[in-house]
């Protein structure tokens, strides 16, 4: 392991953790979207995103193709069913008076984002420690 691998280490669960960030950002966004996607001629209700995330394979690490860290291993769909709500008067309610509303559920997606949160700053703290050490290895180099 070289001297800027846990740099590099924390650099990429930033990235990981900024990309979950965004994708929970959207959810929040496109809570009240009714029309998400055109599926064969009928508007569909915007579907949650969520962001599986995974270790540097462990094979390439010993081959030196990568360093090691984390990175997003696909962006997929939740497969909860729509929320339905009462609302006649809706452009895209059915012919009984109901509206498909997105399945996103902002209580899940407040502690999505809070955890995302808390692993950013996590790394960053990892990254202000492995600098102060590399400052102070430099300090005791000098004499």
């Amino acid at each position: 392991m070289g001297m800027f691998d846990s740099f590099h280490i924390s650099a990429t669960a930033l990235t990981s953790q900024r990309l979950r960030m965004d994708t929970v950002s959207a959810n929040i966004a496109n809570a009240q979207t009714t029309r998400g996607k055109l599926v064969d001629g009928e508007w569909q209700p915007y579907t949650r995103k969520m962001t599986v995330l995974q270790e540097a394979p462990f094979q390439k690490q010993l081959a030196g193709a990568v360093k090691g860290g984390v990175q997003v291993a696909r962006i997929v769909e939740d497969e909860a069913p729509y929320k339905l709500s009462y609302d006649p008067s809706h452009p895209d309610a059915d012919e009984r008076g109901y509206v498909q509303l997105p399945n996103v559920d902002l209580l899940k997606e407040m502690v999505d984002l809070m955890g995302a949160t808390r692993s950013y700053e996590a790394n960053i703290a990892a990254m202000n420690a492995t600098k102060a050490m590399l400052v102070k290895a430099m300090e005791i180099g000098k004499g």
